[in-house]
Parts: C-alpha cells; sequence; structure tokens
C-alpha cells in the first residue's frame, strides 16, 4: 500500500487534484469574506420610494418617513412612475400613503391605510428586508397615533384618567399596512434557480473546457488548430442547446416557473449557457491546465457579483464594478425576467452576446498565434519498384 502510495503522489494528476482542491478553498474563502464584509453597514444603497397621494396634510408623516427609514428614498414619482421603476428593479419598494390618509388617521373608529408593494424577482435578503420595513413602519406610524391622541384626550378638560387609558388603548391600532407583491414567487425552490443555473451551468462549462482542451491535445498532431477550434465551437452549440433543454425541462417538471415561457427560458439559458463555455475555455486555451485555477476564481467572483444571493448594491464598489463585466451577472437579471416576470431579458440577452463574442475572438485569436505542434504529413503511398 505505501508503494502505491508513494506512486499515486508522483502522478501528475493526483498533485493537480489536490491542488485544485487547496486552491477551492484559498480563493472561494478569499473571495466570498471579502465580498460580503460590510454588506449590513450598506442598506442605504437600497432605494425605497415613497408616494404621497394625501398632499400637504399626511407631508409631515412622509418627511419623517424618509429621515427614519435606512434606505435611499426618493419622493417624486407617482404610483405609476413608482411602480414602473419597482418593476424595473430601480426601486425595492414603494410605500403608499393613499389620498384620505389623514383624515382616516384623525377620524375617531376608524382605521388608515398604508400601501406597500415589493417585487419578489429579486434575490430572496430584498424581500424579507422589505417586509420587515413595512411592519417597523406602520408600527411606528401606530405609535404615533396613539400618542397624538392620547395628548389630545388628556388635554380636555375634566377627562378622569382610566378614561384617558381607555383612549389609549382604542388609538393603537390606527393604521393597518397591506402589501402587494409583484412577480410572485412559488416557493423557495423557485427563488433559488437563479443561483442553481449559473452555479451549475459554469461548473458543467468549466469540466466540459477542461476534457475537450485533452481531447484535443491528442489529436493536436493530424489536425489543424483551425479545424479542431471550428469543431469546438459546434460542440460548443450543440451541447448548449442540449443541454439546457434537459436542465429547463427538469425545471418545468420538478415545478418551476416560467412566467415568459418555456421556450423563452430555454432559449436565453442555451444563451448563456455557451457564453460561460466559451469564456471558461479560453482561460484554458490561453494558459493550458494552469486555466483551471482562472476559471475557479471566475466562479466565485461570478457567485458573489451576479446579484444571485445578495443584491449588487450592497456589495463594496470593487465587487458591484466587477460584476458588470462577468456574464453571470446578466445571466441572473435574465433569468428572473423570464422565469419568474419582469421588463423582459432582452437587455441582458444583449450584454451577454457582447460577452460571448469576446470571449469568441480572444480565443480565436489565441488559437491562431499560439504555437502548437504542427499536423503530421500524410503517409505517401509506397512506390511499387
Amino acid at each position: 500500500m505505501l508503494q502505491a502510495l508513494r506512486t499515486l503522489l508522483k502522478k501528475p494528476p493526483v498533485i493537480i487534484g489536490i491542488v485544485t482542491a487547496l486552491m477551492f478553498q484559498v480563493i472561494f474563502s478569499v473571495i466570498w469574506m471579502t465580498a460580503y464584509s460590510g454588506v449590513n453597514d450598506r442598506t442605504h444603497e437600497l432605494t425605497v420610494a415613497i408616494v404621497n397621494e394625501d398632499g400637504a396634510k399626511s407631508q409631515a408623516i412622509a418627511d419623517t418617513l424618509a429621515e427614519m427609514l435606512p434606505f435611499h428614498t426618493v419622493a417624486d414619482l407617482d404610483n405609476a412612475g413608482a411602480l414602473d421603476q419597482l418593476e424595473h428593479h430601480k426601486v425595492h419598494m414603494v410605500l403608499n400613503l393613499p389620498a384620505g390618509f389623514s383624515d382616516q388617521l384623525q377620524t375617531p373608529g376608524s382605521k388608515a391605510q398604508i400601501n406597500y408593494t415589493i417585487n419578489e424577482a429579486n434575490p430572496v435578503t430584498i424581500k424579507s428586508m422589505m417586509q420587515g420595513v413595512s411592519q417597523n413602519v406602520t408600527s411606528m406610524i401606530n405609535q404615533q397615533a396613539s400618542a397624538q391622541g392620547v395628548q389630545a384626550v388628556l388635554a380636555a378638560s375634566g377627562t378622569p384618567a382610566d378614561q384617558a387609558g381607555a383612549a389609549a388603548a382604542s388609538l393603537t391600532s390606527r393604521v393597518e399596512g397591506t402589501t402587494t407583491n409583484l412577480n410572485q414567487v412559488n416557493g423557495m425552490n423557485n427563488q433559488m434557480v437563479p443561483m442553481m443555473m449559473v452555479l451549475a451551468s459554469y461548473v458543467g462549462a468549466m469540466i466540459m473546457g477542461m476534457n475537450m482542451q485533452g481531447a484535443m491535445g491528442m489529436l493536436a498532431a493530424v489536425h489543424s488548430r483551425m479545424s479542431l477550434f471550428g469543431a469546438r465551437v459546434m460542440i460548443n452549440i450543440a451541447s448548449a442547446l442540449l443541454v439546457s433543454l434537459v436542465g429547463s425541462m427538469l425545471i418545468h417538471v420538478l415545478g418551476g416557473q416560467f412566467e415568459q415561457g418555456f421556450f423563452a427560458f430555454w432559449m436565453f439559458q442555451a444563451l448563456f449557457l455557451c457564453t460561460f463555455m466559451f469564456f471558461s475555455q479560453f482561460f484554458v486555451i490561453l494558459f493550458g491546465p494552469a486555466g483551471s485555477v482562472f476559471n475557479i476564481i471566475a466562479l466565485s467572483l461570478q457567485l458573489v457579483s451576479s446579484g444571485a444571493m445578495v443584491p449588487r448594491e450592497l456589495l463594496n464598489g470593487f465587487y458591484s464594478g466587477l460584476g458588470q463585466y462577468l456574464p453571470a451577472t446578466y445571466a441572473v437579471k435574465g433569468i428572473m425576467s423570464v422565469q419568474l416576470g419582469g421588463p423582459g431579458a432582452g437587455e441582458a440577452a444583449g450584454t451577454i452576446v457582447i460577452i460571448l463574442a469576446v470571449a469568441f475572438v480572444l480565443s480565436l485569436l489565441v488559437t491562431l498565434f499560439k504555437k502548437g505542434r504542427v499536423p503530421a504529413a500524410a503517409p505517401s503511398p509506397a512506390v511499387n519498384r
């Protein structure tokens, strides 16, 4: 057994496997710990739209909310404009004070209503944070209404203390909050589809590229580099269509949402999977087996910066900016639209096509100019003498 151990430890595949496992630990630890550091301190980067349809009567309440909320707030939108911004992920919640809110608040026996609207086609952290905010806002305004009511009762001459207490008890629930959810998500499994698709697609593309590069190395002596590159392109396209079809069908069978239809989901997945293939294979074409290290780095960077788990607004400037140049960011945006609903995946698909074209051109240039073995000449026929 010891002899077998010594023999195995001398084999390059074993050494590469151990180093790869080590690099996963090092790279993921460094990137994830630095990317998510201080996330809770950057909640002010999220935006809440405060729509005051009650005019001057409720302006003081709207101003108090703007000062109290730990987010960036905008108050210059009407309800339709705010909802459009919410649909396009430019604001993260709409808080609406409807007409007559102040009058209902001051009318004994009636209840005022605040309307909250949340877009569920977002990372799950957005939904949970905004739901907590809506509860806190309703509770705060209830407390203010109660305090004002008690003060008014005590100011009335001759009112006994016990009656003031009874009045205070009746004023503790003067405000109700109603929440409307856009693009509702049917279960946590659907909420996690964007992250799962990015992770499975990139890891699959990465492993496929490594194996394909090894096979192409075996054929380099008998086929030209350009013929092998052309074969790579055809295999990538065909594989992206087939693999994404299987993946989309499995998600459908297992209860997945397809708000914009199965075909749109399949085609978009095929597009970003093909992009992942060319993107990850570029590093292997350029660096050979060492390209796997760059792919591990790219995988980790894309998982943290894509917005699949944590909103990109909560990341620091480095990771948020870097995500603008990585395909997973636009894959997540597009998946959320075609799967959960939203403004469509056209813009995301356009950016992915640009990244695909860049990866293709760079891979082609490396293939053209990188030194490699020359294909062996065809054997000449034997001459009879």
